[in-house]
């Protein structure tokens, strides 16, 4: 179990309801922020990614989490954190997850660490965070349909997940349930220096632990294709749909690479989608 005294954290679902990713947060993420460095002999997680399984099969998921783990055995682990957030019940059992580790377990805020991802990061026996790292916490966000009986009886089911909230950044804190619940209520934005003024984390991250540096044209191309597609689901376009778009921006199949000065256009064109999708 935790060396810290954190509370276990219910996990549920319910039919017609998904959690989801704000626009805004998908639109500050830099997917490009991961560890200058990985010691070779350190057991480490890496949480750079959606939290939940998206269209590619791949985000992070309670049960490659526990997998991992299982490898690491009864050694101390670190936790790597960059992600967006995404499926609400999904980070909650992998909070509950590391939180049974049996070994310390440390935290490290590379980036963001926004809703989901933020109460992960509070699994933590110790928490680092970068000094121009941020976390987001929030009420339970997500996209459900239904008539108005439906709906309020979504938002009903909503309340103890924010509860839930609650507990665990106050068993983090310290901070006043009250307190914590308006900052939920209003989504807080909270930078590194802050973050560790106000508990959620006991130290800031040395500058030389953080890379930020861009990757291969490639690479920054397929994750410019993947914010588009986290938006296009928001906008309520399938995920065939979305690929069409892709498709005609490069003049060829869905899937199809484009390469050179092209490839460099298409990511240009990716990006301003996003940019005119991002208020949806």
């Amino acid at each position: 179990m935790s060396i810290r005294d954190l509370p276990a954290a219910m996990v549920g679902a319910k039919p017609g309801v998904r959690s989801d990713i704000g626009a805004k947060v998908i639109e500050r993420w830099n997917p490009d922020v991961r560890a200058a460095a990985e010691d070779d002999a350190e057991a480490s997680i890496s949480v750079l990614d959606v939290i939940g399984q998206d269209w590619w099969g791949e985000g992070v998921t309670a049960k490659r989490v526990a997998a991992a783990l299982r490898q690491i055995g009864k050694r101390d682990v670190v936790v790597n954190i960059n992600s967006p957030g995404g499926d609400f019940f999904e980070g909650l059992a992998i909070y509950n997850t590391l939180r049974e580790h049996p070994a310390k377990v440390t935290v490290k805020i590379l980036g963001l660490a926004a809703s989901a991802a933020s109460v992960i990061a509070m699994a933590g026996d110790e928490v680092l965070i970068g000094r121009a790292g941020f976390l987001m916490i929030h009420n339970t966000w997500v996209v459900a349909a239904g008539d108005r009986h439906a709906l309020r009886e979504v938002a009903d089911w909503l309340e103890p997940f924010d509860s839930a909230s609650v507990d665990i950044y106050a068993a983090r804190t310290g901070l006043d349930g009250k307190k914590l619940g308006q900052m939920l209520d209003r989504e807080t934005w909270i930078g590194g220096q802050s973050a560790v003024d106000q508990g959620f984390a006991d130290s800031l991250l040395a500058a030389d632990e953080v890379s930020a540096s861009a990757r291969q044209e490639g690479e920054a191309r397929v994750r410019a294709e993947k914010k588009f597609d986290l938006l296009a689901a928001r906008a309520g376009l399938s995920r065939g749909a979305a690929r069409e778009i892709l498709a005609e921006l490069k003049g060829g199949k869905p899937g199809a690479a484009p390469s050179g000065t092209q490839d460099a256009a298409v990511i240009e064109e990716v990006q301003n989608l996003l940019k005119s999708m991002k208020s949806i």
